[in-house]
């Protein structure tokens, strides 16, 4: 029996109208070898905890350049909880200060990317972090 492969969804929440780097990322994971849902611009917090719960992904992806981070990303992780989905891992990326990434970890974000991570080391993470349901 073969497994399978990880499934990550990535996230534009919120107004953000740029989503350059949520689509580079996307392409990276899938050259990984994962399987890449990708939500587009202006999604709201019930449309990607939704779309996590239909597509039974392993992993959330949230990419945010508008600053929001504080406000949306709470909200999607008390959603996914909500759907029973508390144990999806769920990384962030974008624009997001230093000083914010302590407080967004104790709220459940298990990894945020800024910019010039490393693709491979965000693949790396999601492979070794990753639950991957069955």
């Amino acid at each position: 029996m073969t497994e399978r492969r990880i499934r990550v969804l990535i996230a534009k929440p919120g107004l953000d109208g740029h989503d350059r780097g949520a689509k580079v990322i996307a392409r990276s994971l899938r050259d990984a070898g994962m399987e890449v849902i990708y939500t587009g611009l202006r999604q709201t917090p019930e449309q990607i905890a939704e779309t996590a719960l239909q597509e039974d992904v392993d992993v959330v992806g949230l990419s945010i350049l508008s600053g929001a981070h504080m406000t949306v990303f709470p909200r999607v992780i008390e959603l996914l909880k909500q759907r029973g989905l508390g144990d999806v891992l769920v990384v962030a990326g974008g624009v997001i200060p230093d000083d914010d990434i302590p407080a967004l970890k104790d709220l459940g974000v298990a990894a945020v990317f800024t910019p010039g991570a490393s693709t491979r080391d965000i693949a790396g993470f999601i492979q070794a972090n990753a639950k991957r349901g069955c």
